[in-house]
C-alpha cells in the first residue's frame, strides 16, 4: 500500500514511506528551499507534518478490527537541531501505546548523517463508523 499517496500533504512535502508495520514506520523527507525558514533550515511546521504522516501510518496499521480510520488529537515536538536545505530527513515512528480508543506514537527525526532534528510524540484517536 502506498501510504504517501493516501495523504496529499505527504506528496507535497516529498515524504516517502520506506517501511510500514505495526511496530515501526520509517520514511524520508527531502529538505527543499520551499519548505525552509530563515537560514535555509527546514521549517518546524514541515518537521511536525512529516512526523504526523509517519505516526498516522502507524496508527492506521494498528486500528482495531471494525475501526474506520484515525486522526491526530495531540502532538508535541521537541526541536533538537537543524535540517539544512539539500539534506534528507529520516524519520522513525514507533508505538508507545496501542489501545482501543487511542494510540500514542513517538517519532525521531534525524539527518542522513544521524544528527538529531526532532522528537515528536503524538496521540491518534481511533475513529469508529457512525
Amino acid at each position: 500500500m502506498d501510504f504517501a499517496t493516501m495523504m496529499p500533504l505527504a506528496g507535497t512535502l516529498g515524504v516517502t514511506i520506506d517501511e510500514g508495520s505495526k511496530e515501526r514506520v520509517a520514511g524520508r523527507m527531502p529538505v527543499r528551499a520551499d519548505i525552509c525558514t530563515a537560514g535555509n533550515i527546514v521549517h518546524g511546521g514541515a518537521i511536525m507534518a512529516f512526523a504526523d504522516c509517519l505516526g498516522a501510518v502507524g496508527a492506521f496499521l494498528t486500528l482495531p478490527e471494525g475501526a474506520s480510520n484515525t486522526t491526530t488529537i495531540e502532538s508535541k515536538t521537541n526541536f533538537l537541531g537543524a535540517g539544512p536545505v539539500g539534506s534528507v530527513l529520516i524519520g522513525e515512528a514507533t508505538p508507545v501505546k496501542i489501545g482501543k480508543r487511542v494510540s500514542v506514537w513517538q517519532t525521531r527525526i534525524r539527518t542522513e548523517d544521524g544528527a538529531e532534528v526532532a522528537l515528536v510524540t503524538q496521540t491518534q484517536l481511533v475513529l469508529w463508523p457512525a
